[in-house]
């Protein structure tokens, strides 16, 4: 007999696991992700008579026109923290413009053509910033909305300004986040594992964000 240890072959043994998302980052993320459907059901609502049967379903007219606004304020509560935990992952790199021309390989899941990235690669990137500058001009042209009352008379031709800003900036944000949301479950197979445990496997940072996992494990290919 061996006096080795045996391993049963049905004994799978986990794959190494590396920490993607803090517990404190996706709190915020979900409260912001939460809060954005609400504004986008709730918006699309107040938008067109199309869409008014969306209001019915959110409680009625009234109410969403009250909840609307303050569900942008928490919006923005998130917004503003997340961006100061990640605005140094946001910056440009030179491995972003690798990455970019490379941009059909990524959509069509050839892996193995990717350059390495960093924590967030340039599409990432590119779509926070879109979501983070599109928040503030909503926030901004929001507020001249909320207290229409208080905009002075001989100001009032700007109102249809703003809610075509406001509308226009909306519907740019709410492709940014459909396209977001398909790349997340359907693109990259394991992203959503990172938001909802907050671990990702050591082999999925190694393929998709391999300068981000050299970093934060120290060990170089």
């Amino acid at each position: 007999m061996s006096g080795g240890a045996v391993v049963r072959p049905s004994i799978s043994i986990p794959e190494e696991q590396v920490v993607r998302y803090t517990f404190q980052e996706r709190i915020y993320h979900w409260i912001n992700a939460i809060a954005y459907t609400y504004l986008l059901t709730t918006g699309l609502a107040l938008f067109t008579p199309h869409m008014y049967w969306l209001a019915a379903v959110l409680g009625g007219g009234p109410t969403i026109r009250f909840w609307h606004p303050w569900m942008g304020v928490l919006y923005m509560i998130t917004i503003f923290w997340m961006h100061s935990k990640w605005k140094g992952d946001m910056i440009a790199t030179k491995e972003d413009k690798e990455w970019q021309k490379h941009v059909k390989d990524y959509v069509e899941n050839r892996d193995d053509k990717m350059p390495p990235q960093h924590r967030f690669n340039a599409g990432q990137k590119q779509f926070w910033w879109v979501m983070f500058y599109g928040s503030i001009i909503l926030l901004l042209t929001g507020i001249v909305l909320w207290f229409p009352e208080e905009v002075p008379r001989n100001l009032m031709w700007i109102r249809p300004i703003i809610v075509f800003i406001h509308s226009a900036t909306a519907l740019l944000t709410i492709a940014g986040f459909l396209i977001h949301v398909y790349m997340s479950v359907f693109v990259t197979p394991g992203s959503m594992k990172g938001m909802l445990d907050g671990t990702v496997s050591a082999n999925w940072a190694r393929q998709h964000h391999r300068l981000w996992y050299e970093k934060i494990t120290g060990r170089r290919k």
